[in-house]
C-alpha cells in the first residue's frame, strides 16, 4: 500500500510543469468546493430546521408582537427573517398611523427580504456548478498534454516501449482522475443545494401571503 502511494506521489512530482499546474488548479478547485459544500450544508440545514420550528410557533400564537419577540430565537431561519422584515414594516405603518397601501408596502418588504434570503442561501453555490463544468475539461487538457509528451518521447527515442510512453501516459491518467475528483463532488453538491434552496423558496412563496394577511388584519 505504501509503495503504491509512494509511486503515485512520485508520478505527480515527476510530472511536467504544465501538468503540475493543471493539478494545482484542480486541487485548489477541490479544496474550495469542499469548503463550500461543508459550509453550505450546515447553513442550509440550520435554516430549514429553524424555519420549520418558527412556522410551527407562528401558527400556534395569535399575537404578532409575541411572535416577533420569539423570532430572534430562529434568526438563522429564512421564514423568521422574512417575518421580521414584514413586522418592522407593519410596525412602522402603525407608528406613523399610515395605513394607505399597507398591504402593498408589507408585501414589498416581505418580497425584498425573501429575495435577500434566497441570495444568501445561494451564495457560492454557483461556483460548484462552475467547477463541475470546467474541472473535467481542465483535467482533459492535462490528459492531452501527457499524451503529447508520450508521442514526443516516442519520436525522440524512436521506440514505443513501455518505459518510453509510461511517464506521459501516467501524467495523462493522473490529470483525468484529478479532474473527475474535483468535478463529481461539486456536481453532487450543486444539485443537492439547488434542490434544498428551491424548497426554501417555495416555502417563502407559499407563506408570504399568510404573513401579509396577518399584518393587514392587525392594521384593520
Amino acid at each position: 500500500m505504501f509503495e503504491s502511494t509512494g509511486g503515485i506521489f512520485s508520478l505527480v512530482t515527476d510530472s511536467g510543469l504544465v501538468v503540475l499546474f493543471v493539478l494545482a488548479v484542480l486541487l485548489l478547485f477541490s479544496v474550495l468546493s469542499w469548503t463550500i459544500i461543508i459550509f453550505k450544508y450546515g447553513l442550509i440545514r440550520k435554516a430549514m430546521s429553524e424555519s420549520r420550528d418558527f412556522l410551527d410557533y407562528f401558527f400556534e400564537v395569535s399575537s404578532l408582537d409575541k411572535v416577533f419577540g420569539e423570532s430572534e430565537r430562529y434568526r438563522n431561519g429564512a421564514l423568521a427573517r422574512v417575518f421580521r422584515a414584514g413586522y418592522i414594516e407593519y410596525r412602522a405603518l402603525t407608528d406613523r398611523q399610515d395605513t394607505r397601501f399597507c398591504e402593498e408596502r408589507i408585501a414589498r418588504a416581505i418580497k425584498r427580504e425573501a429575495n435577500a434570503e434566497s441570495s444568501r442561501l445561494s451564495r457560492y453555490v454557483a461556483f460548484l456548478a462552475t467547477v463541475g463544468n470546467t474541472a473535467p475539461f481542465i483535467g482533459l487538457f492535462g490528459t492531452v498534454w501527457g499524451i503529447m509528451n508520450s508521442f514526443q518521447s516516442i519520436g525522440l527515442t524512436q521506440s514505443a516501449s513501455l518505459a518510453t510512453v509510461a511517464p506521459g501516459i501516467a501524467e495523462a491518467l493522473i490529470a483525468t482522475a484529478a479532474g473527475l475528483a474535483a468535478a463529481i463532488p461539486s456536481v453532487i453538491g450543486f444539485n443537492y443545494f439547488s434542490q434544498q434552496i428551491a424548497l426554501v423558496e417555495r416555502d417563502l412563496d407559499d407563506f408570504s401571503a399568510e404573513y401579509v394577511k396577518s399584518f393587514v388584519h392587525e392594521l384593520r
